[in-house]
Protein backbone atom coordinates (compact mmCIF):
# COMPACT_ATOMS: atom_id res chain seq x y z
CA UNK A 1 0.00 0.00 0.00
CA UNK A 2 1.33 3.52 -0.77
CA UNK A 3 1.75 6.16 1.88
CA UNK A 4 -1.35 8.26 1.95
CA UNK A 5 0.98 11.50 2.09
CA UNK A 6 2.55 9.87 -1.23
CA UNK A 7 -0.51 9.28 -2.86
CA UNK A 8 -2.05 12.66 -2.30
CA UNK A 9 1.34 14.59 -3.28
CA UNK A 10 -0.44 16.31 -6.39
CA UNK A 11 -2.33 18.79 -3.48
CA UNK A 12 1.17 20.25 -2.68
CA UNK A 13 0.84 21.19 1.33
CA UNK A 14 -0.24 24.61 1.13
CA UNK A 15 -2.99 25.46 -1.50
CA UNK A 16 -6.12 27.24 -1.34
CA UNK A 17 -7.76 24.20 -0.11
CA UNK A 18 -5.07 23.81 3.10
CA UNK A 19 -5.10 27.79 3.64
CA UNK A 20 -9.07 27.60 4.29
CA UNK A 21 -8.93 24.30 6.36
CA UNK A 22 -5.84 25.76 8.34
CA UNK A 23 -7.47 29.22 9.20
CA UNK A 24 -10.75 27.34 9.96
CA UNK A 25 -9.96 24.91 12.23
CA UNK A 26 -7.51 27.46 14.19
CA UNK A 27 -10.92 29.40 14.50
CA UNK A 28 -12.72 26.17 16.16
CA UNK A 29 -10.53 26.18 19.13
CA UNK A 30 -11.27 29.63 19.79
CA UNK A 31 -14.25 28.71 21.61
CA UNK A 32 -12.10 25.87 23.93
CA UNK A 33 -9.90 29.06 25.30
CA UNK A 34 -12.54 31.07 26.08
CA UNK A 35 -14.70 28.35 27.90
CA UNK A 36 -11.77 26.22 29.77
CA UNK A 37 -10.84 28.55 32.58
CA UNK A 38 -13.93 30.41 32.68
CA UNK A 39 -14.90 28.87 36.15
CA UNK A 40 -11.65 31.26 37.42
CA UNK A 41 -14.11 34.12 37.30
CA UNK A 42 -17.51 32.13 37.18
CA UNK A 43 -16.90 30.29 40.48
CA UNK A 44 -15.00 33.28 42.36
CA UNK A 45 -15.44 33.71 45.97
CA UNK A 46 -16.14 37.83 46.27
CA UNK A 47 -16.34 39.06 49.84
CA UNK A 48 -19.09 38.36 52.05
CA UNK A 49 -20.11 38.58 55.85
CA UNK A 50 -23.89 37.80 57.14
CA UNK A 51 -26.88 39.50 55.71
CA UNK A 52 -28.20 41.67 58.03
CA UNK A 53 -31.87 42.49 58.03
CA UNK A 54 -33.63 45.60 58.30
CA UNK A 55 -34.35 45.92 61.60
CA UNK A 56 -34.33 48.66 64.84
CA UNK A 57 -30.61 49.17 65.32
CA UNK A 58 -28.80 52.09 65.81
CA UNK A 59 -25.79 53.24 63.50
CA UNK A 60 -23.44 51.88 66.16
CA UNK A 61 -24.92 48.45 66.53
CA UNK A 62 -25.61 47.70 63.07
CA UNK A 63 -21.68 48.60 62.66
CA UNK A 64 -20.65 46.03 65.51
CA UNK A 65 -23.16 43.26 64.77
CA UNK A 66 -20.20 41.12 62.48
CA UNK A 67 -17.46 40.02 64.70
CA UNK A 68 -14.06 41.54 63.33
CA UNK A 69 -11.47 38.66 62.55
CA UNK A 70 -8.62 40.96 61.01
CA UNK A 71 -11.39 41.63 58.79
CA UNK A 72 -15.36 40.86 58.82
CA UNK A 73 -15.97 37.62 60.24
CA UNK A 74 -17.36 35.55 57.03
CA UNK A 75 -19.82 33.23 58.92
CA UNK A 76 -21.04 34.47 62.09
CA UNK A 77 -22.62 37.47 63.41
CA UNK A 78 -23.57 38.29 67.38
CA UNK A 79 -26.82 37.07 68.04
CA UNK A 80 -29.40 39.43 66.53
CA UNK A 81 -32.26 39.01 69.35
CA UNK A 82 -29.34 40.06 72.01
CA UNK A 83 -28.24 42.83 69.76
CA UNK A 84 -31.19 44.29 69.49
CA UNK A 85 -32.54 44.09 72.83
CA UNK A 86 -28.78 45.69 73.86
CA UNK A 87 -29.47 48.25 71.29
CA UNK A 88 -33.26 49.10 72.58
CA UNK A 89 -31.60 49.75 75.56
CA UNK A 90 -30.04 52.32 74.56
CA UNK A 91 -26.07 50.72 74.92
CA UNK A 92 -23.70 51.12 73.16
CA UNK A 93 -20.98 48.31 71.93
CA UNK A 94 -17.47 48.51 73.36
CA UNK A 95 -18.42 50.86 76.04
CA UNK A 96 -21.28 49.34 77.84
CA UNK A 97 -21.24 46.02 76.38
CA UNK A 98 -18.08 43.95 76.15
CA UNK A 99 -18.77 42.26 72.27
CA UNK A 100 -16.55 39.43 73.55
CA UNK A 101 -18.95 38.21 75.71
CA UNK A 102 -22.01 37.92 73.22
CA UNK A 103 -22.87 34.86 71.82
CA UNK A 104 -22.47 34.69 67.83
CA UNK A 105 -25.06 32.62 65.18
CA UNK A 106 -24.36 31.49 62.22
CA UNK A 107 -25.22 33.43 59.17
CA UNK A 108 -29.50 32.68 59.18
CA UNK A 109 -31.03 35.57 57.14
CA UNK A 110 -27.73 34.89 54.32
CA UNK A 111 -25.15 36.94 53.44
CA UNK A 112 -24.30 39.81 51.79
CA UNK A 113 -21.78 39.49 48.68
CA UNK A 114 -19.45 42.38 47.79
CA UNK A 115 -19.76 43.75 44.25
CA UNK A 116 -16.65 45.33 43.82
CA UNK A 117 -14.89 42.81 41.44
CA UNK A 118 -18.61 40.83 40.95
CA UNK A 119 -22.11 41.63 40.23
CA UNK A 120 -22.40 38.21 41.11
CA UNK A 121 -20.71 34.38 40.70
CA UNK A 122 -21.91 31.14 40.83
CA UNK A 123 -21.08 31.34 44.66
CA UNK A 124 -23.17 34.31 45.19
CA UNK A 125 -25.99 32.59 43.59
CA UNK A 126 -25.82 29.39 45.16
CA UNK A 127 -23.87 30.39 48.60
CA UNK A 128 -21.30 28.36 48.37
CA UNK A 129 -19.58 29.64 51.08
CA UNK A 130 -19.19 28.95 54.61
CA UNK A 131 -20.36 25.37 55.75
CA UNK A 132 -21.38 24.97 51.72
CA UNK A 133 -17.68 26.23 50.93
CA UNK A 134 -16.75 22.51 50.27
CA UNK A 135 -19.45 23.21 46.67
CA UNK A 136 -16.95 25.54 45.81
CA UNK A 137 -13.93 23.79 45.08
CA UNK A 138 -16.30 20.84 44.10
CA UNK A 139 -17.83 22.57 41.22
CA UNK A 140 -14.37 22.53 39.67
CA UNK A 141 -13.85 19.01 39.84
CA UNK A 142 -17.30 18.48 38.42
CA UNK A 143 -15.91 20.77 35.25
CA UNK A 144 -13.09 18.33 35.21
CA UNK A 145 -14.56 15.37 35.21
CA UNK A 146 -17.07 16.58 32.32
CA UNK A 147 -13.48 17.47 30.59
CA UNK A 148 -12.25 13.75 31.37
CA UNK A 149 -15.35 12.11 30.60
CA UNK A 150 -15.57 14.32 27.01
CA UNK A 151 -12.03 13.68 26.17
CA UNK A 152 -12.75 9.97 26.47
CA UNK A 153 -16.08 10.01 24.24
CA UNK A 154 -14.90 12.26 21.56
CA UNK A 155 -12.05 9.64 20.63
CA UNK A 156 -14.38 6.56 20.48
CA UNK A 157 -17.58 8.77 18.72
CA UNK A 158 -14.30 10.26 16.17
CA UNK A 159 -13.10 7.18 14.98
CA UNK A 160 -16.73 5.20 14.80
CA UNK A 161 -18.65 8.48 13.12
CA UNK A 162 -15.96 10.77 11.56
CA UNK A 163 -14.25 13.52 12.89
CA UNK A 164 -16.15 16.19 11.13
CA UNK A 165 -20.29 15.09 12.77
CA UNK A 166 -18.73 14.98 16.37
CA UNK A 167 -16.73 18.35 15.47
CA UNK A 168 -20.18 20.10 15.50
CA UNK A 169 -22.47 17.94 17.68
CA UNK A 170 -20.16 18.95 20.51
CA UNK A 171 -20.28 21.96 19.64
CA UNK A 172 -23.54 22.30 19.88
CA UNK A 173 -23.58 20.26 23.29
CA UNK A 174 -21.28 22.50 24.89
CA UNK A 175 -23.16 25.89 24.10
CA UNK A 176 -26.85 24.29 24.44
CA UNK A 177 -26.22 23.29 28.21
CA UNK A 178 -23.84 26.10 28.60
CA UNK A 179 -26.55 28.68 27.81
CA UNK A 180 -29.05 26.28 30.06
CA UNK A 181 -26.94 26.70 33.64
CA UNK A 182 -28.27 30.25 33.81
CA UNK A 183 -31.81 28.30 34.11
CA UNK A 184 -30.32 26.19 36.82
CA UNK A 185 -33.03 26.16 39.84
CA UNK A 186 -30.04 24.41 41.87
CA UNK A 187 -26.74 23.88 42.71
CA UNK A 188 -27.11 20.18 41.86
CA UNK A 189 -28.70 20.82 38.29
CA UNK A 190 -26.31 23.13 37.54
CA UNK A 191 -23.15 20.46 38.17
CA UNK A 192 -25.10 18.58 35.85
CA UNK A 193 -25.38 21.07 32.92
CA UNK A 194 -21.34 22.11 33.76
CA UNK A 195 -20.35 18.39 33.64
CA UNK A 196 -22.30 18.31 30.20
CA UNK A 197 -21.16 21.17 28.72
CA UNK A 198 -17.32 20.52 29.60
CA UNK A 199 -17.66 17.20 27.97
CA UNK A 200 -18.57 19.18 24.99
CA UNK A 201 -16.28 21.54 24.91
CA UNK A 202 -12.65 19.64 25.43
CA UNK A 203 -14.10 16.67 22.94
CA UNK A 204 -14.98 19.89 20.19
CA UNK A 205 -11.04 20.32 20.69
CA UNK A 206 -10.09 16.90 20.13
CA UNK A 207 -12.25 16.30 17.09
CA UNK A 208 -10.70 19.47 15.60
CA UNK A 209 -7.18 19.00 16.08
CA UNK A 210 -7.47 15.51 15.01
CA UNK A 211 -9.68 16.50 11.39
CA UNK A 212 -7.31 18.92 11.08
CA UNK A 213 -3.79 16.83 11.66
CA UNK A 214 -5.14 14.40 9.00
CA UNK A 215 -5.96 16.91 6.38
CA UNK A 216 -2.97 18.79 6.52
CA UNK A 217 0.43 17.10 5.79
CA UNK A 218 3.92 17.73 6.02
CA UNK A 219 5.41 21.03 7.77
CA UNK A 220 2.03 22.39 7.35
CA UNK A 221 0.88 19.72 9.81
CA UNK A 222 3.17 20.16 12.02
CA UNK A 223 2.48 24.24 11.97
CA UNK A 224 -1.00 23.21 12.53
CA UNK A 225 -0.82 21.25 15.67
CA UNK A 226 2.34 22.65 17.54
CA UNK A 227 0.92 26.60 16.56
CA UNK A 228 -2.19 27.00 14.53
CA UNK A 229 -4.70 25.87 16.87
CA UNK A 230 -3.04 25.98 20.17
CA UNK A 231 -2.93 29.87 18.39
CA UNK A 232 -6.53 30.07 18.48
CA UNK A 233 -7.17 28.44 21.78
CA UNK A 234 -4.60 31.08 23.23
CA UNK A 235 -6.52 33.56 21.60
CA UNK A 236 -9.77 32.65 23.41
CA UNK A 237 -7.98 32.20 26.36
CA UNK A 238 -6.80 35.98 25.80
CA UNK A 239 -10.42 36.93 25.03
CA UNK A 240 -11.89 35.35 28.58
CA UNK A 241 -10.44 38.16 30.83
CA UNK A 242 -11.77 40.79 28.36
CA UNK A 243 -15.34 39.06 28.60
CA UNK A 244 -15.14 38.71 32.08
CA UNK A 245 -14.71 41.96 32.65
CA UNK A 246 -17.30 43.79 30.86
CA UNK A 247 -19.74 41.12 32.02
CA UNK A 248 -19.67 41.08 35.89
CA UNK A 249 -22.39 38.69 36.12
CA UNK A 250 -22.12 35.27 35.67
CA UNK A 251 -25.65 34.36 33.69
CA UNK A 252 -24.35 37.28 31.62
CA UNK A 253 -20.90 35.99 30.89
CA UNK A 254 -21.92 32.54 30.12
CA UNK A 255 -24.41 34.12 27.40
CA UNK A 256 -21.72 35.89 26.32
CA UNK A 257 -19.29 32.68 25.86
CA UNK A 258 -22.50 30.74 24.23
CA UNK A 259 -23.42 33.09 21.83
CA UNK A 260 -20.17 33.28 19.59
CA UNK A 261 -20.40 30.01 18.29
CA UNK A 262 -23.16 30.84 15.90
CA UNK A 263 -20.56 32.12 13.63
CA UNK A 264 -19.07 28.70 13.44
CA UNK A 265 -22.74 27.12 11.71
CA UNK A 266 -21.73 27.95 8.07
CA UNK A 267 -18.45 25.89 8.69
CA UNK A 268 -20.55 22.81 8.22
CA UNK A 269 -20.97 23.46 4.34
CA UNK A 270 -16.92 24.76 4.41
CA UNK A 271 -15.01 22.03 6.73
CA UNK A 272 -14.95 18.73 4.80
CA UNK A 273 -14.54 15.27 6.43
CA UNK A 274 -10.97 13.44 6.72
CA UNK A 275 -10.04 11.73 3.62
CA UNK A 276 -7.60 9.69 5.68
CA UNK A 277 -10.61 8.45 7.83
CA UNK A 278 -13.37 7.80 5.11
CA UNK A 279 -10.31 5.43 3.49
CA UNK A 280 -10.10 3.76 6.81
CA UNK A 281 -13.85 2.99 6.92
CA UNK A 282 -13.14 2.00 3.08
CA UNK A 283 -15.38 4.56 1.85
CA UNK A 284 -12.98 5.36 -1.19
CA UNK A 285 -15.44 7.18 -3.59
CA UNK A 286 -16.06 10.15 -0.69
CA UNK A 287 -12.62 10.67 -0.15
CA UNK A 288 -11.07 10.72 -3.76
CA UNK A 289 -14.33 13.01 -4.20
CA UNK A 290 -13.36 15.47 -1.68
CA UNK A 291 -9.57 14.88 -2.40
CA UNK A 292 -10.38 15.96 -6.34
CA UNK A 293 -12.36 18.86 -5.12
CA UNK A 294 -9.26 20.16 -3.16
CA UNK A 295 -7.23 19.89 -6.35
CA UNK A 296 -9.78 22.03 -7.82
CA UNK A 297 -9.53 24.96 -5.17
CA UNK A 298 -5.91 24.48 -5.70
CA UNK A 299 -6.22 24.62 -9.56
CA UNK A 300 -3.86 21.33 -9.68
CA UNK A 301 -4.77 18.14 -11.84
CA UNK A 302 -5.64 14.64 -9.95
CA UNK A 303 -5.44 11.16 -11.07
CA UNK A 304 -8.59 9.58 -12.68
CA UNK A 305 -7.79 6.94 -9.66
CA UNK A 306 -6.12 7.38 -6.62
CA UNK A 307 -6.35 4.22 -3.98
CA UNK A 308 -6.22 0.56 -5.17
CA UNK A 309 -8.09 -2.10 -3.76
CA UNK A 310 -5.58 -2.38 -0.89
CA UNK A 311 -6.21 0.85 0.51
CA UNK A 312 -10.22 -0.06 0.30
CA UNK A 313 -9.55 -2.57 3.14
CA UNK A 314 -11.62 -1.42 6.19
CA UNK A 315 -9.95 -1.61 9.48
CA UNK A 316 -12.42 -2.17 12.70
CA UNK A 317 -11.05 -0.26 15.73
CA UNK A 318 -12.29 -0.14 19.13
CA UNK A 319 -10.96 0.66 22.54
CA UNK A 320 -9.27 -2.73 23.23
CA UNK A 321 -6.90 -2.14 20.28
CA UNK A 322 -5.33 0.51 22.22
CA UNK A 323 -3.77 -2.92 24.47
CA UNK A 324 -4.16 -5.45 21.97
CA UNK A 325 -0.73 -5.31 20.03
CA UNK A 326 2.61 -5.41 21.92
CA UNK A 327 3.37 -1.89 19.97
CA UNK A 328 0.90 -0.31 20.45
CA UNK A 329 0.03 -1.47 24.26
CA UNK A 330 3.54 0.03 25.13
CA UNK A 331 3.19 3.51 23.42
CA UNK A 332 -0.31 3.75 25.20
CA UNK A 333 0.97 2.78 28.55
CA UNK A 334 3.57 5.13 28.26
CA UNK A 335 1.75 8.24 27.00
CA UNK A 336 -0.54 7.65 29.77
CA UNK A 337 2.22 8.26 31.97
CA UNK A 338 3.81 11.11 30.24
CA UNK A 339 0.55 13.36 31.86
CA UNK A 340 1.76 17.11 31.87
CA UNK A 341 -2.24 18.08 31.56
CA UNK A 342 -2.38 17.98 35.67
CA UNK A 343 0.42 20.81 35.94
CA UNK A 344 -1.04 23.04 32.81
CA UNK A 345 -4.50 22.70 35.10
CA UNK A 346 -2.76 23.64 37.85
CA UNK A 347 -0.48 26.30 36.69
CA UNK A 348 -3.41 27.92 34.65
CA UNK A 349 -5.18 28.26 37.86
CA UNK A 350 -2.91 29.82 39.98
CA UNK A 351 -0.95 31.62 37.92
CA UNK A 352 -5.08 33.24 37.11
CA UNK A 353 -4.07 34.28 40.78
CA UNK A 354 -0.61 36.18 41.11
CA UNK A 355 -1.90 39.82 40.84
CA UNK A 356 -5.12 41.00 42.80
CA UNK A 357 -6.75 42.01 39.51
CA UNK A 358 -7.91 38.65 38.33
CA UNK A 359 -8.97 40.08 35.05
CA UNK A 360 -5.12 41.09 34.50
CA UNK A 361 -3.45 37.82 36.33
CA UNK A 362 -5.80 35.79 33.81
CA UNK A 363 -4.38 37.68 30.44
CA UNK A 364 -0.90 36.99 31.56
CA UNK A 365 -1.70 33.87 32.24
CA UNK A 366 -3.18 33.45 28.92
CA UNK A 367 0.23 35.43 27.29
CA UNK A 368 2.72 33.14 28.38
CA UNK A 369 0.74 30.54 26.26
CA UNK A 370 1.60 32.75 23.02
CA UNK A 371 5.56 32.15 23.30
CA UNK A 372 5.31 28.38 24.36
CA UNK A 373 3.38 27.40 21.55
CA UNK A 374 5.76 29.69 19.15
CA UNK A 375 8.60 27.37 20.94
CA UNK A 376 6.90 23.86 20.31
CA UNK A 377 6.46 24.66 16.48
CA UNK A 378 9.81 25.76 17.02
CA UNK A 379 10.79 21.91 18.22
CA UNK A 380 8.62 20.15 16.07
CA UNK A 381 10.10 21.28 13.12
CA UNK A 382 13.68 21.05 14.21
CA UNK A 383 14.22 18.65 16.96
CA UNK A 384 13.42 14.95 17.59
CA UNK A 385 10.39 14.67 19.59
CA UNK A 386 11.89 12.87 22.93
CA UNK A 387 14.52 14.93 23.03
CA UNK A 388 12.14 18.37 22.84
CA UNK A 389 9.75 17.18 25.64
CA UNK A 390 12.86 15.67 27.84
CA UNK A 391 14.35 19.27 27.98
CA UNK A 392 11.17 21.82 28.13
CA UNK A 393 9.94 18.83 30.86
CA UNK A 394 13.47 19.76 32.43
CA UNK A 395 12.92 23.27 32.49
CA UNK A 396 9.30 22.86 34.01
CA UNK A 397 10.29 20.57 36.88
CA UNK A 398 13.75 22.29 37.82
CA UNK A 399 11.50 25.76 37.75
CA UNK A 400 8.73 24.59 39.88
CA UNK A 401 11.54 23.21 42.48
CA UNK A 402 13.43 26.10 42.91
CA UNK A 403 10.17 28.05 44.03
CA UNK A 404 10.90 26.91 47.53
CA UNK A 405 14.57 28.39 47.38
CA UNK A 406 13.69 31.59 46.75
CA UNK A 407 14.03 34.12 50.09
CA UNK A 408 11.26 35.50 51.74
CA UNK A 409 10.39 39.71 50.23
CA UNK A 410 11.35 38.49 46.41
CA UNK A 411 7.95 37.94 45.20
CA UNK A 412 9.15 38.74 41.35
CA UNK A 413 11.02 36.49 41.60
CA UNK A 414 8.73 33.51 42.69
CA UNK A 415 6.10 34.59 39.93
CA UNK A 416 8.85 34.82 37.71
CA UNK A 417 9.89 31.33 37.69
CA UNK A 418 6.18 29.88 38.42
CA UNK A 419 5.55 32.14 35.04
CA UNK A 420 8.71 30.00 33.60
CA UNK A 421 7.03 26.79 34.78
CA UNK A 422 3.76 27.43 33.16
CA UNK A 423 5.42 28.71 29.94
CA UNK A 424 7.25 24.92 29.81
CA UNK A 425 4.37 22.95 30.98
CA UNK A 426 2.06 24.40 28.54
CA UNK A 427 5.29 23.91 25.96
CA UNK A 428 5.61 20.53 27.11
CA UNK A 429 1.40 20.00 26.46
CA UNK A 430 1.78 21.20 22.96
CA UNK A 431 4.14 18.80 22.58
CA UNK A 432 2.64 15.97 23.80
CA UNK A 433 -0.30 16.64 21.70
CA UNK A 434 1.22 16.42 18.39
CA UNK A 435 3.63 13.74 19.18
CA UNK A 436 0.54 11.39 20.04
CA UNK A 437 -1.52 12.26 17.10
CA UNK A 438 1.64 10.87 14.78
CA UNK A 439 1.98 7.50 16.82
CA UNK A 440 -1.39 6.18 16.37
CA UNK A 441 -2.99 4.74 13.17
CA UNK A 442 -6.05 6.54 11.14
CA UNK A 443 -8.42 4.58 12.85
CA UNK A 444 -7.70 4.74 15.94
CA UNK A 445 -6.27 8.47 16.21
CA UNK A 446 -8.83 10.10 18.22
CA UNK A 447 -9.49 7.29 20.11
CA UNK A 448 -5.63 6.84 21.27
CA UNK A 449 -5.56 10.92 21.47
CA UNK A 450 -8.81 10.84 23.22
CA UNK A 451 -7.90 7.79 25.79
CA UNK A 452 -4.53 9.34 26.43
CA UNK A 453 -6.12 12.90 27.50
CA UNK A 454 -8.57 11.45 29.44
CA UNK A 455 -6.00 9.23 31.58
CA UNK A 456 -3.94 12.51 31.99
CA UNK A 457 -6.95 14.80 32.39
CA UNK A 458 -7.85 12.82 36.02
CA UNK A 459 -5.21 14.75 37.85
CA UNK A 460 -7.01 17.92 37.06
CA UNK A 461 -9.65 16.82 38.78
CA UNK A 462 -8.09 17.29 41.70
CA UNK A 463 -6.31 20.41 40.89
CA UNK A 464 -8.70 22.82 43.07
CA UNK A 465 -7.89 20.45 45.60
CA UNK A 466 -3.86 21.07 45.45
CA UNK A 467 -3.75 24.10 46.74
CA UNK A 468 -5.41 23.01 50.07
CA UNK A 469 -1.51 21.55 50.91
CA UNK A 470 -0.66 25.35 50.93
CA UNK A 471 -1.97 24.55 54.82
CA UNK A 472 0.98 22.52 55.39
CA UNK A 473 3.44 23.65 53.80
CA UNK A 474 3.09 26.58 51.10
CA UNK A 475 5.09 25.64 48.17
CA UNK A 476 3.24 21.94 48.46
CA UNK A 477 1.63 22.44 45.21
CA UNK A 478 4.48 23.00 42.97
CA UNK A 479 6.35 20.24 44.43
CA UNK A 480 4.04 17.91 43.76
CA UNK A 481 3.82 19.57 40.11
CA UNK A 482 7.48 19.75 39.44
CA UNK A 483 7.20 16.04 40.34
CA UNK A 484 4.81 15.18 38.11
CA UNK A 485 7.38 16.99 35.42
CA UNK A 486 10.11 14.59 35.98
CA UNK A 487 8.04 11.07 35.63
CA UNK A 488 6.83 12.43 33.04
CA UNK A 489 10.23 13.40 31.53
CA UNK A 490 12.10 9.72 32.45
CA UNK A 491 8.89 8.30 30.84
CA UNK A 492 9.74 9.93 27.48
CA UNK A 493 12.89 8.45 27.29
CA UNK A 494 11.30 5.05 26.27
CA UNK A 495 8.57 6.32 23.78
CA UNK A 496 9.19 5.60 19.95
CA UNK A 497 10.62 8.34 17.89
CA UNK A 498 8.09 10.03 15.33
CA UNK A 499 9.84 12.61 13.84
CA UNK A 500 9.74 13.43 9.69
CA UNK A 501 7.98 10.10 9.27
CA UNK A 502 4.50 10.03 7.90
CA UNK A 503 1.09 9.55 9.97
CA UNK A 504 0.25 5.79 10.28
CA UNK A 505 -2.65 5.26 8.28
CA UNK A 506 -2.70 1.37 9.44
CA UNK A 507 -1.78 -0.34 12.45
CA UNK A 508 0.91 -1.81 9.68
CA UNK A 509 2.19 1.41 9.71
CA UNK A 510 2.60 1.98 12.86
CA UNK A 511 5.28 -0.73 13.45
CA UNK A 512 7.53 1.53 11.31
CA UNK A 513 7.24 4.14 14.00
CA UNK A 514 10.65 3.52 16.05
Amino acid sequence: MKEFEETTAFLGQWGSYQKIVFFLMCCTAIPNGLALFSLVFLNDIPKHHCLIPEVNLTKEWHAAVIPIEVTLSRCSRYRLDVVLNLSAQGLNPGVDVNLTDLDQESCVDGWNYSKEIYQSTLVSEFNMVCKDQWKQPFTFSVFFIGVLFGSFISGLLSDRFGRKPVLFATMAIHNIFTFATILSPSWTVLCILIFIASSGNIARYFAGFVLGCEILNGKVRVLYSSLGISFGYSIGYMLLPLFAYFLRDWKSLQVGLALPVLFYIPMWWMITESPRWLLSQGRVEEAEAILKNAARKNKVHAPNVMFGDDEATKEQYNIFDLIKTRNIRNTTFLLFLTSICTGYTGLSITTSQLHTNPYLSCFLSALAEVPAYISSWLALQYISRRLAIVCILAVAGSSLYLIQLVPEGFSGVTIALEMLGKYAVTTGLALVFAYTAEIYPTALRNTGTGVCATVSRIGSIFCSLYFILCVYYKFMPQLVLGTLAFVSLFTTFLMPETFKKPLPQTSRDNTKVD
